[in-house]
């Protein structure tokens, strides 16, 4: 896995503060002090830090990305919505869609879909998250899920090289619980080969942490990490990209 070149993207979901950034030193110190690593670090923050933190990451390797974004292209009567345009306007160059926590609240394939249509004409990278519920896990339907996440999600979606998967079992997010090896190996697989020109990196997420990324990093098909409460120390956060390279 050393030789790869690793993503570790930070969704801070809601959480942090202008205070908050300071904390953020540590970790563009480390990455100063590592520039012959193989890593890529962003950071998804909440809406209101996104411009004071891309211009913190001025100077630095670290890149910042968003947690969402409305569907429209255009302005419009939306109350507080925030759209791809916008975002890219303050300084974010990702976005995460397709996020379990707001799949759970009504988001669909289809909205998805428009959401990944808009940010790719923002020009923005997008971060697409997949993954099973627990229920569909014990009824073996994993790849079936997967699969219609993937084809709904990026219907009509001819270029996808800006496009990075996420695969989050729902039923491991905030739980501790992470896949089996076994089984972690075979959905990453399954996803990727759902792509037959390029194939786009794919991540995994879901109660990674400190602890349990040595079981992780030893999967080498994974390119990297979609990290959550484990993100918001810097401390935890530079624990796991040293852990992956050891």
């Amino acid at each position: 896995m050393t030789n790869k070149y690793m993503y570790f993207i930070a969704n801070w979901k809601m959480f942090g503060d202008l205070r908050t950034l300071n904390s953020l030193d540590t970790v563009i110190k480390f990455s100063k002090n590592n520039k012959n690593t193989k890593f890529r670090i962003i950071y998804c923050p909440p809406n209101t830090l996104i411009r004071p933190l891309s211009k913190r990451f001025k100077k630095t390797n670290l890149e910042v990305g968003a947690q969402n974004c409305h569907e429209s292209e255009n302005y419009g009567a939306f109350t507080g919505q925030v759209n791809s345009k916008m975002l890219k306007n303050v300084g974010a160059k990702y976005v995460i869609l397709g996020h379990s926590e707001n799949r759970q609240s009504g988001e669909t394939d289809k909205l998805i879909n428009l959401k990944i249509k808009s940010a790719i004409k923002s020009k923005l990278k997008i971060i697409f998250c997949i993954g099973e519920t627990l229920s569909e896990k014990r009824k073996k339907r994993t790849k079936q899920v997967l699969s219609k996440q993937i084809q709904n999600g990026l219907k009509s979606v001819k270029d996808t090289s800006n496009i990075i998967l996420a695969y989050e079992p729902v039923w491991s997010i905030g739980t501790g619980l992470i896949p089996k090896s076994n089984d972690l190996l075979n959905s990453v697989l399954y996803i990727k080969s759902k792509f037959n020109k390029k194939i786009p990196k794919v991540l995994y997420g879901g109660s990674v942490n400190d602890k349990n990324i040595a079981q992780l990093k030893d999967i080498s098909i994974i390119d990297g990490f979609l990290i959550g409460g484990a993100s918001q120390s810097s401390k935890k956060f530079i624990d796991i990209i040293k852990k992956t390279f050891n």
